[in-house]
């Protein structure tokens, strides 16, 4: 019955906001994408086939000029999971309101940490299943953040993520995430980005994070270093040793084609490697494949993972 209420609630508040934006000076954007594979998931040594959504999204973005130096924007986008077989397909994603100006950007609500958002594009594999995350700590999207980031100085911008211990997913703990980065993360404007970024106490963990990314002609090259350690147990300071990671990326594009490889490790934890193709069929829609293996330490069997799938962004 929530989620009936949410999806209208949301769908009439798209409506109303784009009916409004034709009478207003205020641009809005409505977007999202859908993204779909047919998989053989192998997990543990039990296969199955599905039709699964990775990460499909709608929502509305826009700004608001307030004065000649000051201007308010805001996001609220959800994931619709179109392979949940309960219907209850509606989760909630970035969702936030603030204010830029020459002083840099100030938002407050659901968000990406500063430590997510440093990694830039180098995931080549990102919301399939040779996501990054399934061996690095750190990719947090909590509830209760506010977020600062400067403005670019010759490159670079500085970032600070609070996350509220009012948020369930801090264990009661205020945590800070910071990241300094340089160039651009699409390496449209700049052939090199790199960032440095540190999490303390985000969701029970310390991380480091270094990641860098080039570009030379159709080659993009990227690479990461992180180490972790789990410092907060179900609200309990804890001590343990930290482990170190690394990841590797490559992609290739020929024409309309983009061929993608990636290898991961995390000490005491396990490595995975993937490859695969997009085919771009128009500038909004592609077709792509991909091969994931993932070992877990301990694990008798390999998980295996290939999927077919088409995106469309809108």
């Amino acid at each position: 019955m929530m989620n009936v209420f949410c999806k209208t609630l949301l769908a009439s508040a798209l409506a109303t906001a784009t009916l409004a934006s034709a009478h207003a000076a205020e641009p809005l954007t409505v977007y999202g994408k859908l993204n779909v594979t047919a998989q053989s998931n192998d997990v543990g040594g039990d296969a199955t086939t599905t039709i699964q959504s990775n990460a499909s999204r709608f929502g509305a973005k826009g700004t608001f000029e307030l004065s000649n130096s000051l201007e308010a924007f805001y996001t609220i986008e959800y994931e619709v999971d179109t392979g949940d077989d309960t219907k209850e397909n509606f989760k909630a994603r970035n969702q936030f309101v603030g204010l830029k100006g020459s002083f840099g950007a100030v938002s407050v609500g659901r968000n990406d940490t500063m430590l997510k958002q440093s990694q830039g594009k180098i995931d080549q594999f990102n919301d399939l299943s040779g996501d990054l995350k399934n061996l690095f700590k750190g990719e947090n999207r909590l509830a209760q953040t506010a977020t600062y980031i400067t403005p670019s100085f010759s490159g670079f911008k500085l970032g600070v993520t609070y996350a509220a211990e009012g948020d369930s997913d801090q264990q009661g703990q205020d945590g800070f995430s910071v990241a300094a980065m340089y160039g651009d993360s699409k390496l449209k404007k700049s052939p090199v980005y790199a960032s440095i970024a540190y999490d303390s106490d985000v969701k029970g963990y310390e991380i480091v994070r270094a990641s860098v990314q080039g570009k030379i002609a159709g080659l993009k090259i990227g690479g990461m270093y992180q180490q972790q350690e789990k410092t907060f147990d179900d609200g309990q300071a804890v001590s343990n040793d930290s482990d170190t990671g690394y990841l590797l990326s490559a992609a290739y594009k020929i024409d309309a084609v983009v061929l993608k490889a990636q290898y991961q490790d995390m000490e005491n934890k396990g490595d995975s490697w993937s490859v695969g193709g997009d085919y771009k069929l128009g500038k909004p829609t592609k077709l792509f494949a991909f091969y994931s293996n993932r070992a877990f330490e301990g694990d008798e069997n390999d998980d295996k993972f290939f999927g077919l799938g088409l995106e469309h962004k809108f």
